[in-house]
């Protein structure tokens, strides 16, 4: 069964109505120049109040891997998502790390034979955004990639597009942050249930 993770969470409330429904993990962006950050001390706070067996995932972009280790350290937080232009070498943290791809055709796949990391998430290239963008791209380019590792398809991801996504690609896992939310930092706890139970195949 395809893992689910739910990315931008800002409050207890969100994390616990996604734990609730069925996600496998949560996703906290400590990139300032998201509508979706959190510091450091306020995702600390949230995941202290998560029941065990929850994944948790610091998404970091272009981040001096010093500084990723003492906020991975500080706030308890499982694995590292890297989203920017970092080498693989800044891969090589103590902790487990997911390497994001912005993705617009089949040879920006090219660099993930460098990399050593735990899997790979693709996301849709955009000139203006590093990510939320409620686009999807070409998943022929999901299914290639998934000769390099373990793919998690993200970008664009909805309650009413997860079941064809998930059908088409067989992913690792899929990641979601604007396509169930109310507003950005906001999920709607509708849309939230609504689209892990399709990614799951739970009627």
């Amino acid at each position: 069964m395809v893992k689910v993770k739910i990315c931008g969470i800002t409050n207890i409330d969100d994390a616990l109505a996604a734990v609730t429904y069925g996600a496998d993990a949560l996703g906290f962006v400590f990139y300032k120049g998201s509508p979706r950050y959190i510091t450091p001390d306020d995702a600390r706070e949230i995941i202290m109040k998560l029941p065990p067996f929850i994944t948790t995932v610091g998404v970091f972009v272009d981040e001096k891997p010093t500084k990723v280790e003492k906020i991975l350290k500080h706030t308890g937080i499982d694995i590292a998502q890297l989203h920017g232009n970092e080498p693989p070498e800044a891969c090589t943290i103590s902790k487990r790390v997911i390497k994001a791809i912005r993705v617009k055709e089949l040879s920006d796949l090219e660099p993930l034979r460098h990399y050593k990391v735990s899997a790979f998430l693709l996301d849709t290239y955009t000139p203006e955004k590093l990510g939320g963008t409620g686009q999807i791209f070409n998943w022929d380019i999901a299914v290639d990639a998934k000769q390099f590792g373990r793919i998690i398809l993200a970008g664009g991801l909805t309650p009413e597009n997860i079941n064809q996504a998930v059908q088409w690609v067989r992913p690792y896992a899929v990641d979601v942050s604007s396509g169930v939310e109310e507003e950005k930092g906001k999920k709607d706890h509708k849309k939230l249930k609504l689209f892990i139970q399709k990614a799951k195949g739970i009627t």
